[in-house]
């Protein structure tokens, strides 16, 4: 999800591995992080996990996916039935602190519900808790309106630039994950915690360390069965991508680019030992599509999260940086796979879809 177009992943000097192999864990710290044989067994057990980046085509933003006024079971079941029908089987669904601040128990109840209607379809979840992508200020109640032509007008960081204005804030954010975590540690419908969504975006860049580290740390304090992750994303983070890299249980990423460029980023990543998730890819314009991209992912049995299902209020038809003001249909869509009634956008991607899974 990205709101700056220069990200590419592949520079071997990044991710500076035998350095990475060989350091010890911070001294104020007690990693819990898993063992090479725990991520390989994860593998096992999933399978090859295929899926989208989901929210609801009624929602803007996580806030509106998420609070009691507008959470939308009934278009979330529908749009996971046709995701279901082409022989998906994961979403990554993003969390925000402050609808679980308002409504703390309703928050896991709605949280409870999505996962109910996901494993009806036999989807598992991947749930982000932060977010460094988009608008930096938010608030709970209603949500705006979309901007037309205009790619996430309203999505939301998560905690943004409160976090640098509000020293109490660090507090409620650790409360908040410990309190999810807890929840669902055991849960086996969820199938990874991605804690943080780009950290430094937004040229945020090492801003975003503090609590890249304490995300972690309140993990391992809890420590849930599943696997806890951070995907690296842009190539001059250094600072953060190795961090990232030496404390995922499994490694996760994120490419928008062609198909020799997402290779050569493979390559580089699996000589950490551990499995791959893709989890943002497929941006028609970048030349990074489900027919050059998804097959690959496949062959490497890695699993595969394209951005966005279904074509809704977060605008994500639209690319990043081309708005299109009167809000008229983009020439070539972005993101997203189906139209807001189910028809898909390109019938041959959807056929591509379901051969490689097996529908």
């Amino acid at each position: 999800m990205k709101n700056n177009p220069i990200y590419l992943i592949v520079m071997a000097a990044l991710f500076a591995f035998t350095s990475c192999q060989n350091a010890t864990p911070q001294k104020e710290t007690i990693s819990k992080k898993w063992t090479a044989e725990q991520a390989q067994n994860w593998q096992t057990e999933n399978g090859w996990l295929r899926g989208c980046n989901f929210n609801p085509s009624t929602a803007i933003n996580q806030l509106e996916n998420w609070q009691a006024e507008t959470f939308d079971p009934e278009t979330i079941d529908r749009e996971l039935g046709w995701a279901e029908d082409i022989g998906l089987n994961c979403m990554r669904v993003y969390l925000h602190h402050v609808a679980w601040e308002v409504d703390q128990e309703g928050f896991k109840s709605r949280m409870d519900k999505y996962l109910d209607i996901a494993n009806s379809h036999g989807i598992k979840t991947i749930f982000v808790f932060f977010d460094d992508c988009w608008n930096p200020e938010y608030e709970a109640g209603k949500q705006p309106e979309p901007k037309p032509g205009v790619h996430n007008s309203g999505w939301v960081r998560d905690p943004g630039d409160l976090l640098h204005r509000d020293s109490t804030l660090m507090t409620t954010l650790e409360t908040y994950v410990k309190d999810v975590l807890s929840t669902f540690k055991d849960d086996k419908r969820i199938a990874l915690w991605d804690l943080y969504n780009e950290p430094g975006n937004s040229g945020y860049d090492n801003k975003s360390m503090p609590l890249l580290k304490k995300v972690f740390e309140w993990g391992w304090e809890i420590r849930p069965s599943q696997p806890l992750s951070a995907g690296v994303w842009k190539a001059s983070l250094t600072d953060l991508n190795k961090f990232q890299l030496e404390n995922s249980d499994i490694i996760t990423y994120h490419n928008y680019e062609g198909p020799e460029q997402h290779q050569a980023a493979i390559d580089t990543l699996k000589t950490y030992g551990r499995p791959l998730v893709c989890t943002e890819y497929m941006a028609r314009r970048n030349n990074s599509l489900f027919t050059n991209i998804m097959p690959i992912l496949k062959n490497e049995n890695i699993a595969a999260i394209n951005w966005g299902l279904v074509a809704g209020k977060s605008n994500t038809k639209y690319a990043w940086d081309e708005p299109i003001p009167d809000g008229s249909e983009p020439e070539l869509w972005f993101h997203e796979v189906f139209h807001p009634d189910g028809t898909p956008y390109k019938q041959e991607e959807v056929d591509l879809i379901k051969s490689l899974t097996g529908k």
